[in-house]
């Protein structure tokens, strides 16, 4: 595919319900330092049910190089795909819609982009609470760390299965589509096989410390706060798509990492509905685990092969046996370790 030489970027952010956020989301997106002829923004209207639109509506008026996609309630992932398939920047940036960037750390970024034309770049972030991003007087970005690394570095090196965030990275839009990359639709914790799937195919990456997005931390509307019946379905269907991506020819260290990584979002599943009230939705969460997977195995170490067996074969036991050194470390080692242990010494 030719990319479009004069548009260098599309800009895709999806909206629904963030009426409180979206207007200091898109002025941060025109705080950037850049040409408005070289990128676009892509309004994704996800069915909003608040005033979102009408509140950036002066905005979408001022701008020539915004497009709106209004569509039904459809999720993130739809929102998404769709933003992606009518991008027509050389590079991709999706920022979600109640975060924000930092004033002209973007433009930076997309100059590396353009020049070195890397599959990936990763950058830095901050996380926020509300009232810190209020105060939040800029950054100084000194002595910036850039690396050029392949997509399996990026992957054994950079990727945190706990931190599969999309909104830090760049990504080079013909990449993306001529490797067939989407996110899967309907699902809460999207992020996780999509960020797997574009480390371990890249090619050239780029790795920068330079800070240029705020993490609004703390919503409590945002979609992660909560755990639930379908949170934990979505779980396990990510983590399934996910294990799919072990059935690609990958050199055995990225086998491994993929697994280690699958067993952190297992483990994390495992622990979040240990601690729902509901038996009955326990018991589908695990059922719906093993109709998923059910070959989903771990070897590395004691911890995973007894995670392994339990799953295997007495996979309700796992939720309950969890459930219990849950509330026996919250409640005895976690206290007696900060308050007899750790305390004392740190008061020397």
């Amino acid at each position: 595919m030719e990319e479009n030489l004069g548009l260098q970027l599309s800009i895709i952010v999806p909206v629904y319900n963030v009426e409180k956020y979206i207007r200091p989301c898109m002025k941060s997106i025109f705080q950037q330092g850049l040409n408005e002829d070289c990128f676009e923004v892509i309004i994704v209207n996800d069915g909003t049910e608040d005033h979102s639109m009408e509140i950036i509506q002066d905005i979408i008026d001022q701008h020539k190089n915004i497009i709106v996609i209004n569509q039904e309630n459809q999720g993130l992932s739809v929102a998404r795909n769709n933003g992606i398939a009518m991008a027509k920047g050389g590079y991709i940036l999706m920022p979600d819609s109640d975060d924000m960037l930092i004033d002209n750390s973007l433009k930076p970024l997309l100059e590396i982009a353009i020049e070195t034309k890397a599959d990936i770049i990763v950058a830095d972030f901050l996380k926020m609470n509300s009232e810190e991003i209020n105060n939040f007087k800029g950054v100084c970005n000194a002595d910036i760390k850039i690396e050029e690394k392949t997509g399996e570095q990026l992957t054994i090196e950079d990727l945190n299965a706990n931190q599969c965030y999309v909104w830090r990275s760049l990504f080079r839009r013909n990449f993306i589509v001529d490797n067939h990359i989407c996110f899967y639709p309907g699902v809460f914790y999207q992020d996780v096989p999509f960020t797997h799937e574009c480390y371990i195919k890249a090619g050239r990456c780029i790795r920068t410390s330079q800070q240029f997005y705020i993490y609004r931390k703390g919503r409590p509307e945002a979609a992660t706060f909560s755990y639930s019946l379908k949170k934990g379905k979505d779980f396990c269907t990510v983590i399934a798509r996910t294990w799919e991506l072990t059935k690609l020819n990958n050199p055995p260290h990225i086998q491994h990492k993929l697994k280690e990584d699958i067993f952190i979002s297992f483990s994390n599943m495992v622990y979040n509905t240990a601690f729902m009230k509901s038996k009955s939705e326990k018991q589908q969460i695990i059922d719906y685990m093993k109709q998923l997977v059910p070959d989903l195995a771990f070897s590395n170490g004691l911890r995973q092969v007894i995670y392994t067996f339990m799953y295997k074969n007495m996979p309700y036991s796992l939720i309950t046996i969890r459930y219990i050194y849950g509330i026996f470390f919250d409640n005895c080692i976690r206290p007696f370790y900060y308050h007899w242990l750790r305390r004392p010494f740190l008061e020397k």
